[in-house]
């Protein structure tokens, strides 16, 4: 009885190990499924949240928006789905290596963002660490790209924008004196007022007044009577989206009559929402101005209205971003580096993407020595106060007569 008994025993032992071996090949096929490529991991790194979230939802509606139309990439022969992995930095450098700590964790082959050169640089050392290369998306300070081998960009930078709407300043606005406000220690804001100041004092004749504000700031009264005591021509604000819908609301109750220029981050249908009915001129420096691609706008425009969620990240209307615009060229570059890499490994990639050349929404799309793409011209765009759109005012180089 007992040798049966344990013949038994040994049979249903040996019948739970089969399963239990059965079971865990089936979970490696999965994971092996998984790794061999089925799917294949994009990584994006945006502010959802804090004083750049809503500039950071609209990137990622254009990286979504492409992803809806291209899904799969075929890479040396094989099909992948292509998966977004989003993760929200928060608007917050402090919170910037976390975030990129998450998405590395994830095991994307190419990493798509700021929106913010200060989440990008504070950010970047966690993905050349990880040996995963980036693009910058519409992050524009110089150091994203300065000194490194992983991380790309595909919009202009700042000692291009700062010139570019200096001239403007001189050209359009006939300014002799500018007052000249951003952020205190952020890193977009203060490095675009210097190239401004720079190409503004140096070559232009302008006198600049510069001015800085403390994170968090809400009350810009003092600061806005400081530029028309020092009798400025021009406002010069290249801040957060969050700071702008403040200040414009806050120059029009204080009657001011400059005109306020500002950079790319003001580009936004919530600023241009807070300008209307106020008599107030906003002039921004921009990636693309809408109308410059009829076939793609109505395509973004019938996705953006066919979901309540993406409606809603894009401010409440279908009114097309440039980052939007720079999102969706991002994601086609990324797509076009992982062909010319032949692979999905990020170190593949990253050695690729040098080689990499792609024509977008946005025009041609190739990485100079530093990993920066050239690009030679800007939009200036002016708020309609009656319709609450953007208006082009000029197509400006920097070195515009």
């Amino acid at each position: 009885m007992k040798k049966i008994l344990a013949l038994l025993l040994a049979g249903c032992m040996a019948l739970a190990l089969c399963a239990c071996g059965d079971t865990g090949t089936d979970a490696d096929a999965d994971a092996d499924a998984t790794a061999s490529g089925d799917t294949i991991v994009i990584g994006v790194y945006e502010p959802m949240s804090g004083d750049n979230g809503a500039g950071g939802k609209q990137e990622v509606l254009g990286m979504q928006y492409a992803n809806s139309i291209e899904p799969t990439v075929e890479i040396d022969g094989k099909t992948y789905n292509v998966k977004l992995e989003v993760v929200d930095n928060e608007s917050s450098n402090d919170k910037a290596v976390s975030a990129a700590n998450t998405l590395i964790a994830k095991k994307p082959s190419i990493i798509l963002g700021s929106y913010g050169s200060g989440v990008s640089i504070a950010a970047s050392d966690t993905f050349a660490n990880a040996g995963v290369p980036a693009v910058g998306v519409s992050c524009t300070n110089p150091q994203v790209t300065q000194g490194n081998d992983h991380y790309f960009r595909i919009c202009f930078i700042e000692p291009f924008q700062g010139p570019v709407l200096a001239n403007f300043a001189k050209d359009e606005l006939n300014a002799k004196k500018v007052y000249c406000l951003g952020q205190l220690g952020n890193d977009y804001d203060q490095g675009l007022i210097n190239y401004f100041k720079d190409e503004a004092e140096t070559n232009l004749g302008i006198e600049c007044i510069v001015d800085a504000f403390p994170e968090g700031n809400s009350d810009f009264n003092s600061y806005l009577t400081n530029a028309k005591n020092q009798g400025a021509d021009v406002i010069f604000a290249p801040c957060s989206i969050s700071y702008a819908q403040l200040i414009i609301e806050q120059a029009a109750a204080q009657n001011i009559t400059q005109p306020i220029l500002a950079g790319d981050t003001w580009d936004s249908n919530t600023v241009v929402a807070m300008a209307q009915g106020k008599n107030i001129q906003v002039y921004v420096s921009t990636f693309y101005a809408e109308g410059g691609d009829a076939e793609f706008e109505a395509g973004f425009k019938e996705w953006i209205n066919s979901d309540t969620a993406n409606k809603n990240n894009n401010g409440g209307n279908d009114m097309i971003a440039a980052v939007s615009v720079m999102g969706y060229d991002a994601y086609f570059t990324a797509l076009e580096a992982l062909k010319t890499a032949g692979s999905t490994d990020p170190a593949d990639v990253m050695a690729a993407l040098p080689n990499v050349k792609y024509t977008g929404i946005s025009g041609e799309i190739v990485f100079n020595e530093v990993g920066d793409a050239d690009r030679h011209m800007a939009y200036i765009k002016v708020n309609n106060s009656e319709t609450g759109v953007w208006d082009l005012a000029k197509v400006q180089e920097a070195n515009a007569d």
